[in-house]
């Protein structure tokens, strides 16, 4: 009999608490109607070699005026609950961690509800999905809302690493960035192997259960048939990987989770 190989793991992983966002859940998936209730998440993964921030949530302005991020656009189809306790550098520091410890952000994309708050990490090394950043700063007419000038331009001297596709974060397999374009050109998820489980992390390359199920896309997403192909993506990876996917704006996902606790492993 052939003894288990042990494979290198992240030491642990934790789910952080962000502001809550009631949308009509057909703006998040094709089909849908009524209105939704989304977790905007930022999680900590702690490795040897360093600390990984997958996204960063939304601005620390929004705290006071929602205005400053969202438009009245945005405002008046949708119910946003940010309070000062889900500022990213706030749920760091209730773990113990500062801003200055996260050694690797990893940007999902560069939408203002997961950019917000890169610019507490001004020594971490960045990483983005292939044309990410040109597309943010000069989208699509149709996601134009979607990106925020004040939350790039105080980090364009950050150190930022450009990925062509998946890239081991640390050699061992532990950490491994997807890149699942659709929602935008340069979407990332994120596959974590901890020592008794593996979690994917999707990011916005799908937003509920019921896209995953119905392989629906967002109507405002980038490409609508590049979507369509990082969700089955996804699905095999899922079974490839033997990995529970946490899909981030999904509440029941964030509830059936963090049930365990906000610290995973």
């Amino acid at each position: 009999m052939t003894d288990r190989i042990e494979r290198p793991t992240a030491t642990r992983m934790w789910a952080l608490e962000g502001p809550t966002i009631t949308m009509p859940a057909g703006s998040l998936v094709l089909g849908e109607t009524g209105m939704v209730t989304i977790p905007v998440p930022v999680f900590l993964i702690e490795h040897p070699r360093g600390r990984v921030l997958f996204d960063t949530g939304i601005a620390v302005e929004a705290v006071e005026d929602q205005l400053a991020v969202f438009s009245e656009e945005d405002l008046a189809g949708a119910t946003v609950v940010y309070e000062d306790r889900h500022r990213p550098d706030r749920q760091l520091r209730a773990i113990g961690v500062e801003p200055a410890d996260v050694t690797h952000v990893v940007m999902s994309h560069l939408h203002h509800d997961h950019s917000g708050g890169m610019v507490h990490f001004p020594g971490a090394q960045f990483f983005v999905g292939r044309d990410e950043l040109p597309h943010a700063y000069w989208p699509d007419p149709a996601q134009l809302a979607l990106f925020r000038r004040a939350d790039k331009d105080p980090v364009r001297d950050f150190s930022w690493n450009e990925l062509p596709g998946d890239f081991d974060l640390f050699g061992d397999g532990s950490v491994v960035i997807l890149s699942l374009p659709g929602h935008t050109p340069g979407s990332l998820g994120l596959a974590v192997r901890l020592p008794s489980r593996t979690f994917i992390l999707t990011g916005d390359a799908v937003h509920l259960r019921v896209g995953l199920a119905k392989l629906r896309p967002m109507g405002s997403d980038w490409n609508t048939h590049a979507a369509v192909e990082s969700i089955r993506r996804l699905r095999r990876l899922t079974v490839a990987l033997d990995a529970e996917l946490w899909i981030n704006h999904d509440m029941e996902d964030w509830q059936q989770f963090t049930a365990e606790g906000s610290e995973l492993w």
